[in-house]
């Protein structure tokens, strides 16, 4: 199984971290025709999205910061219809994709 592996990063003043966070992350990829899924495995990161897919796998052994943070940045650089998006989650993923990163 290839995947692309991405560094966890931490937003400076955006995202809470609460399960309503993740959450909201979670459906802002599902509405843009993403899976995800949580899973063991040798995880070095939070999550990857796994090559010519839409499928992201997230480690269910993170805690909820790095799970945040991993499916944050991948919402962050996989391209996202808005037009599938309501308002409320276009305006959110405007905002995440102008949030500065602090690795």
């Amino acid at each position: 199984m290839t995947a692309i592996r991405l560094n966890v990063a931490i937003f400076e003043n955006m995202l809470t971290i609460t399960n309503h966070t993740l959450e909201k992350l979670e459906m802002l990829l599902k509405t843009s025709g993403y899976k995800v899924r949580y899973e063991k495995g040798n995880f070095k990161t939070g999550a990857c999205m796994l090559l010519n897919s839409r499928i992201i796998v997230v480690n269910k052994f993170a805690n909820l910061e790095s799970k945040i943070a991993a499916v944050a940045e991948l919402a962050r650089t996989v391209e996202m219809d808005y037009n599938l998006l309501d308002d409320k989650q276009a305006a959110y993923l405007h905002q995440l994709k102008q949030t500065t990163l602090q690795l």
